[in-house]
């Protein structure tokens, strides 16, 4: 009897300790360092550069935050969180925190309960954010991300910008290309890889990356690939896709969707776009797609679906059935050490012959080849006209440019005029000067006077990344694109020496009545083989500050290629009017990685 009393009094004892450190009692259970709740650090656990100010049960609203900058030049992130932003963190939500670094925070704000008279609050929280981890790429990588440096010093409307870089791993890493389709064979499978995703300042500093492996599972076929595509949606998050998935979160890490590809189709990569319908256009590839010799294939990188909110397919372009999957011009005579994500030094220089090519026994999948069910074209873009509901798509491998209409008709096509059979000369369009007389072209439309000149006449794209339709230059009739024309089969041919190639970000005017295209602006040729990026790489225009932003992210790859240097991506911003370089950074230490894309990003658009 004893014995059970004195049980029964340690339980009492226990109990009362248990409701005193937060429970039945009310207590708090954690330590605020300011006025209402505790700081939360990387809260959806993709993010560790970001937290939350629990709002601590109180009301909250009217916020502002400075995440201030370094000492001695550091840039502080500024934003005012909508009081609906606040509902949706449960509390402040802090973005752009220094790694390894005590933070200094300032919040402003009114807090209230149940209705009081509110309080206007202004204080400032010391909040450290731990050191960076990725998974490193197994080689000689100098850091944990490549080194930031800054070559021209922000323009003041550039100053407070942030930068998502999109890297992908080349190196074999154990936790990659574990798997491929083999029933039915094909498809791009093999090109999982590792991705390193981070944003900087325009000191080149880090405040942000992303935590890969909470999304990237590499133990399961549907959960991993290149994550690719980033862009910021118009409500300030971030949309993307990876192999079988596509997906959005906001800049804290919150999911917003993710999704698995529509069940017909595998292996995204490079590009997503959001339309102005609220619908998604994804490139994508056929999982099941029956040739004409009866057999069964997947293919590779050449279709195109529009899905809505709900992953719904609306519609879908399949490229092989619109264009010419047997049209091996330009792939006779692309570089092989470089064709995209496929970076091999010993073939630097090497083309294909034509009866490999189209060998009816070479393999299925992500090789140069005609056909449905090998590389023939390697759409990296696809961008949405809504004043006549089409796409334009950047069709690589083919080194053309291809407006293609809801109808699956084609409008017109924007490259070399060799090797196209008749049914789509007619689609052709003409090159013409800013007087709108015709430019004639040498070796069947493949050698124009400007290919070679140092500065002005016109040339197509080649190899070409990102086309993408500018509606704040387009009019009726009349559609300008943005293109960053890589410069591999340059006059569809291999220089005598590679040392002669060059990239660069080009615009057209296209008149879309008289089919006729006018180059209007060029940037590149004139930094030559320095700025040349064999693969990869974007070009866009941003109509509120006038600019175009440049990232040439394979540059020096084709130095490093011929053991005379090193990639060494390089990001611009350039004024449209003058071409003055009004923001310049490089980036160095690169490791096993290879440069995809940068993306400006708008912090304050996204706590609105």
């Amino acid at each position: 009897m004893k014995n059970l009393i004195s049980i029964m009094a340690a339980s009492v004892i226990f109990s009362q300790a248990a409701f005193a450190i937060g429970g039945a009692s009310g207590t708090k259970s954690y330590a605020a360092q300011g006025k209402i709740g505790a700081v939360i650090m990387n809260p959806y656990k993709v993010a560790p550069l970001s937290a939350v100010i629990l709002n601590g049960g109180y009301d909250i609203k009217n916020v502002s935050v400075s995440v201030k900058g370094k000492p001695n030049g550091g840039i502080d992130i500024n934003y005012n969180p909508s009081n609906n932003s606040i509902l949706t963190y449960g509390g402040i939500p802090i973005f752009g925190l220094y790694a390894d670094y005590v933070n200094k925070v300032v919040v402003s704000y009114e807090r209230s309960i149940a209705n009081s008279k509110s309080e206007k609050i202004s204080e400032e929280y010391e909040i450290y954010a731990p050191p960076i981890y990725t998974e490193g790429t197994g080689t000689n990588q100098l850091g944990v991300l490549p080194k930031a440096v800054v070559s021209v010093k922000a323009d003041e409307k550039f100053k407070n910008n942030l930068y998502l870089i999109n890297h992908l791993i080349r190196a074999p890493l154990a936790n990659s290309a574990q798997a491929v389709w083999n029933n039915p064979v094909g498809g791009a499978m093999e090109w999982d890889l590792q991705s390193y995703n981070w944003m900087v300042d325009t000191n080149g500093d880090v405040r942000w990356y992303l935590k890969n492996d909470e999304i990237r599972n590499p133990d399961d076929i549907y959960k991993k690939g290149n994550m690719m595509g980033f862009t910021q949606d118009k409500d300030g998050a971030l949309f993307w896709g990876m192999g079988q998935r596509y997906m959005k979160y906001d800049l804290l890490g919150r999911e917003i969707f993710n999704k698995r590809l529509p069940s017909a189709y595998i292996d995204f990569s490079h590009h997503i776009e959001h339309t102005s319908k609220d619908t998604y256009l994804l490139r994508v590839a056929s999982a099941n797609q029956k040739r004409k010799d009866n057999s069964n294939v997947r293919s590779v990188r050449d279709v195109i679906i529009e899905v809505d909110n709900n992953g719904k397919v609306i519609d879908e372009w399949k490229l092989y059935d619109i264009l010419d999957p047997y049209r091996d011009t330009n792939l006779l005579v692309l570089d092989q050490g470089a064709v995209c994500l496929n970076v091999d030094k010993d073939k630097a220089g090497q083309t294909v012959n034509k009866e490999d090519l189209e060998d009816k026994n070479s393999p299925f999948g992500d090789v140069t080849g005609v056909g449905v069910g090998r590389n023939w074209a390697h759409v990296n873009s696809v961008s949405y006209d809504d004043k006549d509901d089409s796409i334009i798509i950047s069709v690589r491998h083919q080194s053309a440019i291809v407006k293609i209409g809801r109808d699956k008709k084609i409008k017109w096509i924007l490259g070399a005029h060799k090797g196209w059979s008749k049914e789509f000369q007619k689609y052709l369009l003409q090159p013409v000067d800013s007087k709108g007389k015709k430019i004639v072209c040498e070796d069947e439309y493949t050698k124009c006077p400007g290919y070679e000149n140092d500065e002005g006449g016109f040339d197509f794209t080649w190899t070409q990344h990102t086309a993408y339709y500018v509606p704040s230059m387009s009019k009726k009739n009349e559609i300008v694109i943005s293109v960053f024309d890589n410069g591999d089969t340059r006059g569809m041919h291999q220089p005598a020496f590679a040392t002669s190639k060059y990239s660069r970000a080009v615009f057209y005017k296209i008149n879309e009545k008289t089919m006729k295209v006018e180059q209007i602006w060029e940037y590149g040729k004139e930094r030559g083989f320095d700025y040349y990026s064999p693969v990869t790489s974007i070009t866009e225009y941003f109509d509120k500050t006038k600019s175009v932003f440049v990232y040439s992210a394979t540059a020096g790859l084709g130095k490093y290629m011929l053991n005379i240097g090193k990639t060494e991506p390089i990001l611009d911003e350039i004024d449209y009017k003058t071409k003055k370089v009004l923001f310049e950074m490089k980036f160095e230490n690169m490791g096993g990685q290879i440069g995809y894309r940068a993306y400006p990003i708008d912090v304050k658009k996204a706590f609105e």
